[in-house]
C-alpha cells in the first residue's frame, strides 16, 4: 500500500481560453496520482475545495482555490432527507430525485419510506416502531415534497383530500420547444397501444386527468413552466407535455415521437420536474399547512446550462431541385438520300 496522501495546494491561474479544471485533474495535475484514485479520494470525503468538503470529482475549481487532501478524515455522515414537516398524525420530506416514493416489492429498499425512518435514527428516534402509510406519490425521477400518514386517522383523511383534488400540488419543470399558458384535459390508460401509458379518445375508457400548465420563462429551445395538477394520475405532466409534443427535458419514457418527429431530445443527467408546493388544510388538527421545496442543486445547473444554449438552427426544407428546362430543337427539312459506297468522282482538267 502507498503511503496515505495528505496535502494541500493552491488551483493556478488557468490558461487564457481554457476551462477551469474539474477537481479530479486538479488532483492530477498536482500528484500525478490516477483518475480513479483522485475520483475515489473525492467520494469517500477525503478532499476538501476552500474548506468545504467536495464529493464531486467533476466540480469545476476555480483558479486561487485552495484544496486540501486528508485520507485520515472520518467519513461523512450520511445525508439524510429534509424533513419539512412532522408532527403525530403526517410526516412531510423533500425527496431527492432517484429514490422510488414507496416499495414495489416487499424486499424493495432505498425509497421515500426508507429515508424517513434513516433520518429518525440520526435524530434519535424510534425508527421502525412507528408505521408509516402511503398518501400519495411522486415519481422515482421527480424530486421534491412528498407526504405520509403516521395514523390510520390521518391517511384516511389525506387520501380523502387527494380524491377531492383538496390538495394544492405545484411542480416546476423544463419542457421542450416553446409552449404558453394552457389547460391540458385528457382520459389516461395504462396501455395507449404501444406498451405505454397514455391519452385515449375512446369512449367510457380512461380516467379524467387535467393539468395547467403556466410558462415562468423562455429559454432558448426549451421552456420553464410552472404546473399545477387538478388531478393526479400516474405520469400525468410526463405524458400531457409529451403528446402536446413538448417532452419534459430528461426524459426518457415518453419521448418515442419526440425523438422520430423532430429529432434528439436535450441531453440531462436528470428529469427536469420538481414537487415545489404542498398545501392541504391538516385533516386531523384543521391547520393549513403549505410547504415549500427549493430546486435541487442538479437542477439549477441544468437551468443554468439552459439559458446559456445557443439556440438550435431553424431546419430549413430546401425546395427539390430543379432541372434546367431544355427547350426542344426545331426539326429541319430535309431531303431523304440514299446511302452510297461509291467514292465520289474527280473530274480532271486537260
Amino acid at each position: 500500500m502507498g503511503a496515505l496522501v495528505n496535502l494541500t495546494f493552491v488551483v493556478p491561474p488557468k490558461v487564457s481560453g481554457d476551462r477551469a479544471p474539474t477537481l479530479a485533474a486538479a488532483l492530477r495535475a498536482q500528484t500525478e496520482m490516477t483518475w480513479g484514485k483522485a475520483q475515489t479520494l473525492c467520494e469517500r470525503g477525503k478532499v476538501s475545495v476552500d474548506g468545504v468538503v467536495e464529493l464531486d470529482h467533476a466540480a469545476r475549481v476555480k483558479p486561487g482555490a485552495t484544496i486540501a487532501v486528508d485520507e485520515r478524515r472520518p467519513a461523512p455522515k450520511p445525508e439524510t432527507v429534509p424533513i419539512l414537516f412532522e408532527d403525530a398524525h403526517i410526516v412531510v420530506i423533500d425527496k431527492p430525485a432517484g429514490i422510488s416514493s414507496v416499495p414495489f416489492e416487499k424486499r424493495d429498499g432505498d425509497t421515500a419510506m426508507d429515508a424517513i425512518r434513516d433520518a429518525w435514527r440520526v435524530l434519535g428516534k424510534r425508527a421502525t416502531e412507528q408505521p408509516l402509510f402511503v398518501v400519495h406519490r411522486i415519481d422515482k425521477d421527480t424530486s421534491g415534497v412528498i407526504a405520509f400518514a403516521k395514523t390510520k386517522d390521518a391517511e384516511k383523511g389525506m387520501q380523502t383530500l387527494f380524491r377531492a383534488h383538496d390538495v394544492e400540488r405545484t411542480y416546476l419543470c423544463v419542457a421542450h420547444g416553446t409552449l404558453d399558458d394552457r389547460r391540458i384535459e385528457s382520459r389516461l390508460v395504462e396501455d395507449r397501444g404501444d406498451g405505454l401509458r397514455g391519452s385515449t379518445r375512446l369512449p367510457g375508457k380512461g380516467k379524467r386527468a387535467v393539468t395547467h400548465a403556466k410558462r415562468i420563462e423562455a429559454l432558448p429551445d426549451t421552456t420553464f413552466l410552472e404546473v399545477k395538477l387538478e388531478t393526479g394520475k400516474t405520469h400525468q405532466i410526463r405524458i400531457h407535455l409529451s403528446e402536446l409534443g413538448h417532452p419534459l427535458v430528461g426524459e426518457r419514457v415518453y419521448v418515442r415521437d419526440y425523438s422520430r418527429k423532430v429529432g434528439e431530445p436535450i441531453p440531462s443527467p436528470r428529469l427536469l420536474l420538481h414537487a415545489a408546493t404542498l398545501g392541504f388544510v391538516h385533516p386531523v388538527t384543521g391547520e393549513h399547512v403549505r410547504l415549500e421545496s427549493k430546486l435541487p442543486v442538479a437542477f439549477t445547473k441544468m437551468l443554468t446550462m439552459l439559458r446559456r444554449r445557443q439556440p438550435a438552427p431553424p431546419k430549413v426544407h430546401a425546395p427539390p431541385e430543379k432541372k434546367p428546362k431544355v427547350e426542344p430543337v426545331p426539326k429541319r427539312a430535309s431531303v431523304a438520300t440514299k446511302p452510297t459506297d461509291k467514292k465520289p468522282s474527280v473530274k480532271r482538267r486537260g
